[in-house]
């Protein structure tokens, strides 16, 4: 197992996330506990030292049964990771009543680890209110008290968003977990939120490293392409490849459902092998082709924005159309269409076209709102 330096500790290079773990008759919230515990047994023997659950995997149970699991082994022999659900606004205010529910769902008296789940633009604003929530006061205070040793963040929004956050609680956090992987480094803009980190000195632990299983399995033609380059790497293994690449990764986390999934990711972790140049120049173009494949051309020109009689900020908007048409779904863009008035949604277009006679690239911008409006519904 490789190990990068964290402060005064050595966390495995390979972290076992608890958000896809293996189910009974395929209901989420029965989680099958003898094969999660095979699972940890298989990982804590490939040396993996860092677990990481949160309040609403699995229905709650996420963390009652990774609980379960690590409490097999001393307490000293793993780094547990859980979260505030930040990312549900019913739950500011409630930041206490949470975390003492999910130490005893976990069975732990401390967290090493703990994160703000999810700030984006849907939770931003309430993150920030401190004065009316206390959700940064009250876990600073069990940081000082010991029952937190780590603090950090998760974030899916934008690089504005980590950096409002970071300008009103950065001195505080001592690491970021970001959705990062090869096709996300440009089409999520990961590149320019690990650079913001960067600025910070926060190092980041990543999530969704196969993009929820997307790049585990490629086309054919795309398989190949990856082939010719290094003949003895699985699909898969190019994704944490890439990840090694980053000197800012401490941690990568992967949401495995089955003991074959633990063993494939700890014979990858036995070696440091980072793309080289070219190899990374490769994989990049692979992502670019993959994204154009389904993706809108805007390039933000904002040639459009002056010409919507509604005032919608089109090019994010077409930003997030493209992310939810590539995923197929997914809880990203309406998450973040959740921080907007129902006048800037995409149902707010009246489809006069005024944007298209501008545009450069010559997208159907209208008919793009108009799809998007009934993808969200």
């Amino acid at each position: 197992m490789i190990y990068r330096a964290f402060q005064d500790l050595q966390l495995s290079n390979l972290g076992l996330g608890a958000m896809r773990l293996p189910v009974l008759d395929g209901d989420d919230s029965r989680i099958d506990e003898a094969a999660v515990f095979r699972m940890v047994d298989l990982a804590m023997a490939g040396g993996v030292n860092y677990y990481d659950t949160a309040w609403g995997y699995h229905d709650g149970h996420s963390e009652v049964v990774l609980g379960k699991a690590l409490a097999r082994y001393p307490r000293e022999r793993f780094f547990l990771a859980d979260k505030f659900p930040g990312y549900d606004l019913a739950n500011m205010g409630k930041a206490e009543q949470i975390f003492e529910e999910q130490l005893r769902r976990c069975g732990v008296d401390y967290f090493d680890f703990y994160l703000f789940h999810n700030v984006c633009e849907m939770n931003i604003d309430a993150y920030l209110d401190d004065g009316k929530y206390r959700t940064n006061s009250f876990l600073t205070a069990q940081k000082r008290a010991g029952r937190i040793r780590h603090l950090g963040f998760s974030a899916h929004g934008s690089v504005a968003v980590i950096r409002r956050f970071l300008e009103a609680y950065g001195k505080d956090m001592e690491f970021c977990q970001l959705q990062l992987n090869w096709l996300d480094w440009d089409f999520q803009d990961a590149k320019a939120k690990v650079a913001l980190l960067r600025e910070w000195n926060i190092p980041v632990w990543v999530m969704e490293p196969l993009r929820g299983g997307k790049l585990a399995h490629l086309p054919a033609e795309d398989a190949a392409r990856l082939a010719a380059l290094r003949p003895e790497e699985s699909v898969p293994a190019w994704a944490f490849r890439f990840l090694q690449s980053l000197p800012e990764v401490r941690v990568v986390l992967s949401g495995m459902s089955n003991e074959a999934q633990v063993a494939d990711n700890l014979r990858t972790f036995e070696t440091d092998r980072p793309l080289n140049d070219g190899e990374k120049a490769a994989l990049l173009s692979l992502a670019s082709d993959m994204t154009r494949r389904t993706a809108l051309p805007c390039t933000a020109c904002r040639y459009c924005t002056t010409h919507c009689p509604m005032g919608l900020n089109i090019p994010w908007l077409l930003e997030l159309y493209n992310e939810h048409v590539f995923t197929e779904g997914g809880f990203i863009a309406p998450m973040a269409l959740m921080s907007l008035p129902e006048n800037k949604k995409p149902s707010a277009c009246i489809g006069c076209r005024s944007c298209e006679r501008v545009c450069p690239q010559q997208i159907k911008i209208s008919e793009a709102m108009r799809d998007f409006s009934a993808r969200l519904t």
